[in-house]
């Protein structure tokens, strides 16, 4: 089993977006969890639930702002292991490009 996850944390208050960010972010690394920074957010992919909820509350944590927004969407497909890039390469290969995990121009 692959849980594949979007995370978007935003402080809500007049700091450095940057360092809070790279605070919630590196929180990351101390779970079991792989994970992709993109401009909108993360992506996080655990084995377990429990894993990627651990490394979301620890991500939250890691914001030192008075008030903070965390948003998480979870897709925990229990019939197939695919993780995020094989999910990418399938919708790349039904547009007839070969995968290639590059955004598309």
């Amino acid at each position: 089993m692959m849980i594949v996850a979007t995370l978007s944390i935003t402080p809500a208050d007049d700091g450095n977006f940057t360092d809070e960010i790279a605070a919630a972010i590196g929180a990351l690394d101390d779970h079991d969890v792989s994970y992709e920074v993109d401009p909108m957010g993360t992506t996080i992919e655990a084995e377990a639930l429990s894993d990627l909820l651990g490394a979301v509350e620890a991500a939250h944590e890691a914001v030192s702002a008075d008030r903070v927004r965390t948003v998480l969407q979870i897709d925990d497909d229990r019939e197939r292991a695919q993780d995020g890039a094989q999910r990418v390469a399938a919708v790349e290969e039904a547009l007839g490009r070969e995968p290639t995990g590059e955004p598309q121009a």
